[in-house]
């Protein structure tokens, strides 16, 4: 199950689901609380707010997602099934019938749940000498299979079950409808744009697509400043609200929901949870702070011109020409897709030096024609691969113009 598709793109499902398993099996039901989940899965600090950080929910709701998909893909081949229940940490297993006609005769769908009051109290049972732990009536044998004991033992699970209620039963059909109309997705031709923002939507079907704001200041060379905290009236440009609704339509298409969220105020937290889109370049602080690692990346410091630098190649970097006007000097912008550590998710980041390039940018990953160019750049694997890429932007009477490729970056 880890394997499959549904959990093996992720770190954190995975490592929750195996965590609460055996957990489960070992008796440990101590450990199965959300703050202890919190620290011992998710490496938080034991003091940690649970209420600010929903960590722990929300990654438990995806997995519960996730087994339903799983079984809904699975039905036929399945023996022991796993659920978490809502508002439980604790497994739950179910044995699923062999055969439609035995199926067919049972109206809870063939299945038995093992984990009742009793479980509760006497959840592992007995131990054998090998260390094997059989919960109820389960053996566990080589290979990590968990098959009943006895048909006695299957008798008792049947005396103990607890009947699926309607919303269970509403879930599993909304879960395999899902799954049929994601088979069919994936049966038809895919775009290079499904392909560049496919690795990006399979955890998460919510984007934040966070933007820096700005507030005016006639003194800058943009006539702009970086918003902050402490700043009550701040606006996007009309480059930028351009970009947010081309990435929002793009999403719109996917079946992905969006949320915007400002740089300012945006907090880790807030971008641990969903997928995430970085617009803008030195006035998102988030965008400056991801991509720094990157071979290309924003060069910072007071008094420092805005410049796209590339680590490899210390005397290569691309700066607009702040001798002409702003409004005709060409923009040179920065699109990234890759996986970060910190928030243990794929980040996107269309981030222009200036405005126009940022526009330029949403356009780039959002059409077809220039994401095509981009994959057979890359060539195989990219629909997995980290991506950088490095643009420039033809810039007239403060209109943005197409984008032209100077620098692709994958690894």
């Amino acid at each position: 199950m880890l394997a499959s598709p549904h959990f093996c793109n992720s770190k954190r499902y995975p490592t929750l689901l195996q965590y609460i398993v055996e957990n489960t099996l070992a008796g440990k039901l101590d450990l199965l609380k959300e703050r202890t989940l919190g620290v011992e899965v998710f490496d938080r600090p034991p003091t940690y707010d649970t209420n600010a950080d929903t960590v722990v929910r929300y990654t438990a709701g995806e997995v519960r997602k996730r087994l339903l998909l799983y079984y809904s893909e699975h039905s036929s081949t399945t023996g022991i099934r796993i659920s978490l229940p809502a508002g439980s940490y604790v497994a739950e297993f179910l044995h699923g019938h062999d055969g439609h006609a035995e199926a067919g005769d049972d109206p809870d769908f063939g299945a038995t749940y093992f984990h009742d009051s009793e479980a509760y109290a006497h959840p592992v049972g007995e131990a054998h000498e090998s260390g094997a732990v059989t919960p109820l009536s389960l053996d566990v044998v080589d290979g990590g299979q968990v098959v009943p004991s006895t048909h006695d033992g299957l008798e008792r699970g049947r005396s103990i079950a607890k009947p699926i209620s309607w919303a269970i039963l509403a879930l599993i059909i909304m879960a395999a409808a899902g799954g049929l109309w994601w088979k069919s997705r994936s049966a038809s031709p895919q775009s290079a744009v499904d392909v560049f923002w496919g690795p990006v939507l399979r955890d998460q079907r919510t984007m934040i697509i966070c933007t820096g704001s700005s507030v005016f200041a006639p003194q800058n060379y943009s006539g702009v400043e970086t918003a902050g905290r402490d700043i009550d009236y701040t606006f996007v440009s009309m480059q930028i609200a351009s970009a947010i609704s081309q990435v929002s339509s793009a999403m719109e298409h996917f079946g992905a929901t969006t949320e915007l969220a400002s740089a300012a105020t945006a907090s880790l937290p807030d971008l641990r949870e969903h997928s995430v889109t970085l617009l803008g370049g030195y006035n998102n602080q988030w965008t400056l702070r991801f991509v720094r690692p990157l071979r290309f990346h924003f060069v910072e410091g007071q008094g420092t011109d805005e410049i796209i630098a590339d680590s490899a190649q210390p005397g290569v970097h691309w700066q607009r020409d702040n001798s002409l006007p702003y409004s005709s000097a060409d923009d040179y912008a920065l699109v990234a897709r890759f996986r970060d550590a910190t928030i243990d998710g794929w980040v996107v980041a269309l981030a222009g030096l200036g405005r126009n390039g940022t526009e330029a940018a949403a356009q780039f990953v959002t059409s077809p024609h220039y994401m095509q160019l981009l994959k057979n750049s890359v060539g195989s694997g990219f629909s997995n691969r980290n991506v950088e890429v490095v643009l420039k932007v033809n810039v007239i009477e403060g209109k943005t113009g197409a984008p032209t490729v100077l620098a692709v970056y994958s690894w």
